[in-house]
């Protein structure tokens, strides 16, 4: 693979996608892709219920695809992701101004 650099082969080899964190003596694992899944669930009934939380569940949504996309060299997640962020945004913003009425 002549296109992958080596920084990045450094930083996605023998990296599982999981977030992990210690809770006094435990530690707890969460898999990026089944968060993610959850997250998708969740913004999408809360926006179907008009609740603009929806959107910012759906805005940190997809900060998790672009992490995920970086760390398995799925590059073509993060451009796509990151415009998705910012036209929730302009959702969310545009939505408060409509309930301030």
């Amino acid at each position: 693979m002549p296109f992958v650099t080596p920084l990045v082969l450094w930083i996605t080899a023998n990296r599982p996608m999981l977030l992990h964190t210690h809770l006094k003596e435990t530690s707890v694992f969460l898999r990026l892709d089944f968060l993610s899944c959850i997250l998708t669930i969740v913004s999408t009934v809360l926006v179907g219920r008009r609740c603009w939380e929806g959107w910012i569940l759906a805005a940190v949504n997809s900060a998790i695809v672009c992490l995920i996309g970086f760390r398995t060299a799925q590059f073509g997640f993060i451009p796509a992701n990151l415009f998705c962020i910012a036209l929730y945004g302009f959702n969310v913003r545009r939505w408060r101004k409509s309930e301030a009425r």
